[in-house]
């Protein structure tokens, strides 16, 4: 089978489209030629794959031939079994008659001798020629064709249809492609399971060693070509997929010595996208084939039904995996290969990859994602053809035009050098390209770096190519050996363009031409000496146009400048690419290759805009080496661009870097450009970043804390990244509030200039009141000379698990927080119980800092009306031992003892003000001001069966108090302290008896009223008219009685024996209305408690002398009724009692008991108004008029009826009324009934029955309920 290899070949070149073979039985085929092949292609033909499954081919191309054609007949039989895939896939039978008896003679026997092969797919077209207005002739070809469907078509299939010449029918070319269609199938399936079936065979004796690679090879592509030929191109790539795994597996296994093939010219050409590079029979080795070429016939085969497929995503995909795999079986071979035709094969292998997947791609029909993946591969491709040819340009001496950067030397520092049987020899006729190449070597320099950097160069090769030349040579002698190794060891770290570069001119000019000038005579014939640097170039170009059959390829590397195209074409190939597949690290970083050769040219503007790009990625990912190395050129771009600001940032992250990267000399260089521009005039200032550099954070603990309206100084650490003292002229630093947004940021500014040493310093800022809340540091802006800079960057503190470690993971820490306003300080008094009236006494006012300082505090102390201060303005200060507060500062305090030993100071008053001293700044204490609160007032007793009716506000006075404190006296707390003042007693009288001789015993009770003890030293009773003392006394009790010492809070009691008296007329203009109790007294009291001795001017010298004050009172004291002139009497209730909520009539009786006057009644009214009782006054209108008034408690009464008027009554004695109140009760149980007064009226002259106080009972209000009755009907 494999002898019709170039027979199989050459059938399957000239065979693309399906055969449908044409048995014209009645020479119909010219008339109907052009009417059937213009249905061609078949469209939405429906066929089977491999598995059996429906397939929609949009296009089926194919092509009739008739059967007498001589490319049917003239095969062989046993060609037709081995190329069954040419043979007709349907036969389609034209007929035609116009009789039944033709039919059934003629045409019916040769049709059934037609279709007796049964291996044949075959249906027939009868076609009428017969006119529509011939009747007979249409009616005769429809019996025709009625005998011919009877005759060959059945009920499982239809294999007749009609065709009408002149008019055909509308559904005859659907039913003509469907039948076709159907026969391809058919035919389709049948031979798609006959190959399957022979390549099982050959399959199942894979491993017998008659087995045969070419025969399995014949009859797989066969089925894969039925199915291209069938538009199946899944199945048929499926086909190629496995006779790779099957070659592959053959190769491996096969324990014969084969040869790989690639030693022709024009092998370096990569033939990945040619099928038909090489015919079979060319690169046919016994049973199988050579595997250079044969393996890139399969990917070729693969990569033209992927492309049919519409998916060159797929072949760039599978081309750069057979690109990595195919190299790999290149350099296992690369002994017998051409030198250099791994890298050769590859760079041409990318490129035609990259040429062909382009121009089958359609922009827009992909998605998003899967666009991406193609760019990328693309640049995949081209970086990789990129190194390889970086190697060949290398290897023929135009590595001095190779940047030296980062993503070079990393690509070729891990490529190897070829590795071929014997490294090429330089030829006879080279000389003066050797004298030229060693010329260019000494004249090469490497390009110094801006600001004097010096850094080794990166290498670009991974071993010294001078040894891996020299030990590649075919022998080597012990003189030779020495040569190399010893008089070269400098440059045996790097390449030879570095040796050269290290070595000094002299040295190299003495070794080359001591090389070049001396002969082989010291060595035997047939060792060759070893090759110099020089020579290796122009032998690896040599070798090189011997290996290259690719002019374009080889003219990129005739010339430096051709390279440099080559070059720059490649890396913009791959840059653009990895951008467009947003794999942007790829595309910058060969952005950065392109502004090398960009900044070679001269193009500085290009050339920095890419070196932007590239130290912007560095910095992002914090690569600093890499950043080290290109950023230098962004400055010396930015430089010669005279872009000041780009410069001065530049320099300013080279600063910034890590200081082992750059020698000190090489930072302070940094250093002096910056401040040589911020001094000199810019064009166009603009702020400069300095984040990087100039750091800044708070100092290590807790936040500075303040209180509202506070100023204060905020100390700040800062960073200086210089490598020497720089001056700043001026700084600003911001602070961001955390917790309000709208407050924005305030700016605490230095007025002075700051000099930053290298490493750490500690600044210090005014700070001025700041709204509550927390803050942290904003922005760090400052001035160098006319340079305006600006650092938003922190400074990490410490190690990462402390507090003060700043890092953008985490939240900033506040370095200043103000407390929202809250009381700071609270002053209130110390006492809270009453002090004497009229008496000198001291107020003590503590005063009580909540967490804050009172250095230097000033008190403002303002008295209120009824109270001043005593003019020798003494005050004294005094410490508390144990002061109890709430935690919040809130709420009343209590002094439980005072330490006099502690602190102690008298202060001075000076215009109302007292200054506070140091000690008293953090500490509790007590201000005590000698004050007194004066009254004119005289005090009044009361008797015991009325109830005491006393207004604190009576002895209540106020002192207004205001703090100022803080470091600027910015803090003020104001607080009005009311104090209670009262008098040390307090009066109530009582008749404890009335004599039968008329003598009264009058008992005065004397309630303390202070928290102090009390001394009566002398009690005597001035008594008013009408009362007069018994006996031959004064009105002073036995002395005996005194002193009489009372206990705070407690009470005591004097007898006074009086009797009533009568006055003469002449009294009676001077009479007194009054009796006034006169009590001389001493008391004995803290003044921490209360109450105390008044105070005493030291300058009178009687501290120590006992104190007598006197207390003066009034007593009203009351004449019994012996005379009453009017009677009111409380009349019954009703017998039914009283509820609540009812009305119920309260009735009295006013009757007059004796004849009144006039004289008495004006006598009665001056009486009152002597009393200043205004409320009870007498409006007399008329003699008979009595004014009345009816009083109640509203919680248990409600009142109806008018409870004030006047009524009529007759000055007669005698003479009564009756007045009526309609009220309501409120309350249930025993309450005390409304009472009718009568103002006008003494009450000693009143007589009123019940006499005293009574009560009446109440009962509750009746229950109520509802119920239904029925209604008798």
């Amino acid at each position: 089978m494999a002898n019709f290899l170039a027979q199989f070949q050459t059938i399957k070149n000239s065979s693309d489209r399906l055969v449908i073979s044409v048995e014209d039985v009645s020479d119909l085929w010219p008339t109907v030629k052009p009417a059937f092949e213009a249905r061609l292609p078949f469209k939405k033909a429906s066929l089977n794959n491999k598995t059996r499954n429906p397939v929609l081919v949009e296009t089926l191309p194919a092509e009739f031939i008739l059967t007498t054609d001589s490319r049917l007949r003239s095969r062989f039989p046993q060609e037709q079994l081995l190329f069954w895939f040419r043979e007709p896939y349907a036969t389609v039978v034209l007929v035609t008659c116009e009789d039944l008896d033709e039919f059934k003679t003629i045409l019916k026997p040769r049709l059934k001798l037609i279709v007796q092969n049964d291996e044949r797919e075959w249906f027939i077209v009868f076609v009428s020629k017969a006119h529509p207005a011939n009747d007979q002739a249409s009616k005769m070809a429809k019996k025709v064709y009625a005998k011919l469907e009877v005759e060959f078509s059945s009920k499982k299939r239809e294999r007749c249809c009609k065709y009408d010449m002149h008019f055909p029918e509308a559904n005859f070319w659907e039913d003509l492609e469907s039948k076709i269609t159907e026969c391809i199938r058919n035919t389709l399936d049948r031979r798609v399971q006959f190959y399957e079936d022979e390549i099982r065979k050959l399959s199942e004796q894979r491993l017998m060693p008659v087995w045969n690679f070419c025969n399995f090879f014949i009859l797989k592509e066969s089925l894969a070509f039925i199915f291209e030929m069938g538009h199946l191109h899944e199945d048929a790539l499926r086909e190629y997929d496995e006779l790779e795994l099957c070659y592959l597996e053959t190769v491996n296994m096969s324990g014969k010595q084969r040869d790989f093939g690639g030693g022709e010219r024009g092998d370096d050409q990569a033939a990945v996208l040619n099928p038909g590079n090489k015919a079979l029979t060319q690169i046919v080795q016994e049973d199988s084939f050579r595997e250079f070429e044969f393996r890139q016939y399969l990917f070729a085969c693969q990569s033209k039904l992927l492309f049919k497929l519409n998916r060159p995503i797929e072949v760039a995909s599978r081309g750069y995996s057979f690109i990595i795999s195919f190299s790999k079986s290149l350099a296992l071979h690369e002994r017998i290969l051409p030198f250099c035709m791994r890298e050769v094969w590859v760079i041409t292998a990318c490129l035609a990859l990259v040429e062909a997947t382009t121009s089958n791609y359609n922009d827009g029909l992909m998605v998003p994602d899967i666009e991406k993946e193609f760019f990328l591969l693309l640049g995949d491709l081209y970086s990789l053809g990129r190194v390889k040819f970086m190697r060949l340009a290398y290897l023929v001496g135009y590595g001095t035009e190779i940047e030296r950067s980062p993503v070079n030397s990393a690509s070729l520092s891990l490529l190897p050098w070829p590795k071929p049987a014997v490294w090429p020899s330089v030829p006879a006729d080279a000389s003066s390209e050797v004298l030229d190449k060693e010329k260019l070597i000494l004249q090469t320099t490497p390009r110094a770096k801006h600001f004097g950097i010096q850094r080794k160069p990166l290498p670009l090769e991974p071993t010294v190519l001078l040894r891996e030349a020299n030990r590649r040579r075919a022998s080597l002698s012990a003189g030779n050996v020495f040569e190399i190794f010893d008089s070269r060891q400098g440059p045996v770290e790097g390449s030879g363009f570095d040796a050269s570069s290290r070595m000094s001119p002299q040295k190299v000019h003495a070794s080359s031409m001591s090389r070049t000038n001396s002969s082989p005579g010291n060595f035997d014939g047939s060792i060759d000496r070893p090759m110099r640097l020089a020579e290796i170039y122009v032998a690896a170009e040599h070798a090189l146009k011997q290996t290259i059959s690719n002019q374009e390829l080889l003219k990129s590397l005739s010339s430096s400048e051709e390279f440099e195209q080559k070059y720059l074409e490649l890396t913009k190939g791959a840059a653009d690419n990895y951008h467009r597949s947003w794999w942007k690290r790829h595309g910058v970083v060969l952005d950065g290759e392109i502004a090398a050769v960009a900044f070679k040219r001269g193009h500085f503007d290009q050339a920095a805009k890419s070196y932007e790009k590239v130290c912007a990625l560095y910095s992002g990912e914090g690569w600093q080496d890499l950043l080290a190395e290109v950023l230098p050129y962004l400055a010396e771009c930015q430089k010669i661009l005279d872009d000041q600001a780009g410069y001065l940032l530049s320099c300013v992250r080279l600063l910034s870097l890590d200081e082992e990267l750059f020698s000190t000399k090489e930072r302070q260089a940094f250093q002096s450009e910056v401040l040589r521009l911020a001094h000199s005039e810019m064009k166009n200032p603009v702020p400069l970043d300095v984040s990087s550099l100039i750091t800044f954070s708070g100092n290590p603990g807790p936040p500075l804390e303040l209180c509202d309206r506070d100023p204060g100084i905020l100390s700040v650490t800062v960073w200086s990244g210089f490598p020497d003292d720089i001056t700043l002229d001026s700084i600003s630093l911001t602070l961001m509030a955390t917790n309000n947004a709208d407050e924005g940021v305030k700016a605490l500014k230095s007025s002075t200039a700051i000099v930053l040493q290298p490493g750490r310093n500690t600044i210090t800022l005014d700070l001025p009141p700041h709204k509550p809340g927390s803050y942290v540091l904003g922005v760090l802006t400052g001035q160098i000379g006319q340079l305006r800079f600006r650092s938003h960057s922190f400074s990490k503190i410490g190690p990462a698990d402390c507090d003060d470690f700043m890092s953008y993971e985490k939240p900033a820490k506040p370095i200043l927080k103000v407390f929202k306003p809250r009381a700071l300080v609270d002053l209130e008094a110390a006492v809270s119980s009453a002090l004497l009236i009229n008496e000198h006494q001291w107020l003590g006012i503590l005063v009580r800092p909540l967490n804050y300082s009172l250095r230097a505090a000033v008190l403002h102390i303002d008295t209120g009306p009824g109270l001043e201060i005593e003019k020798s303005h003494i005050i004294e200060m005094e410490s508390c031992a144990c002061v109890s507060q709430n935690d919040d500062g809130q709420g009343g305090a209590q002094v439980d003892s005072l330490n006099y030993e502690k602190r102690f100071e008298r202060l001075t008053l000076d215009d109302g003000k007292v200054v506070f001293p140091n000690w008293a700044s953090d500490t509790p204490s007590v201000l005590w001001v000698l004050i007194r609160a004066i009254s004119d007032t005289l005090c009044r007793g009361s008797s015991s069966g009325t109830t005491r009716r006393e207004s604190i506000v009576d002895g209540m006075r106020t002192i207004a108090l205001k703090l100022e404190f803080g470091a600027f006296h910015n803090q003020t707390f104001e607080r009005t302290l009311a104090v209670h003042f009262t008098y040390p007693f307090y009066v109530r009288t009582r008749v404890t008896d009335k004599c039968n001789d008329g003598t009264l015993l009058l008992q005065v009770i004397l309630h303390s009223e202070v928290k102090a003890t009390l001394t009566v030293y002398d009690a005597w009773l001035d008594l008013q008219d009408g009362f007069i003392h018994t006996g031959q006394t004064d009105g002073r009790p036995n002395s005996s009685f005194f002193p009489l010492i009372i206990s705070p809070t407690s009470k005591a009691g004097i007898l006074f024996s009086i009797c009533l008296g009568k006055t003469n007329a002449e009294e009676e203009a001077t009479k007194q209305p009054e009796s006034i109790l006169n009590i001389k007294y001493g008391i004995s009291g803290d003044r921490t408690s209360g109450a105390h001795r008044p105070f005493l001017n030291e300058s009178t010298g009687v501290d120590g002398v006992r104190q007598e004050l006197i207390f003066k009172t009034a007593i009203t004291l009351q004449r019994p009724v012996l005379d009453p002139c009017i009677a009111v009497g409380f009349l019954p209730l009703p017998s039914d009692g009283l509820r609540v909520g009812q009305l119920v009539k309260m009735q009295w009786r006013v009757e007059r008991l004796k004849y009144l006057d006039e004289k008495e009644v004006s006598q009665q009214s001056v009486s009152l108004r002597k009393q200043k009782k205004e409320e009870c006054l007498l409006h007399v209108r008329s003699l008979d008029e009595v004014l009345y008034e009816v009083n109640a408690n509203s919680g248990n009464w409600m009142i109806a009826g008018r409870k004030r008027g006047h009524v009529s009554l007759s000055i007669k004695q005698g003479a009564r009324i009756i007045i009526s109140v309609l009220c309501m009760p409120l309350v249930a149980g025993y309450v005390r009934p409304p009472l009718l007064g009568l103002p006008d009226v003494d009450e000693a002259n009143i007589r009123c029955k019940p006499a005293g106080p009574h009560l009446i009972c109440v009962l509750p209000p009746a229950l109520s309920s509802s119920f239904c009755i029925p209604v008798d009907s």
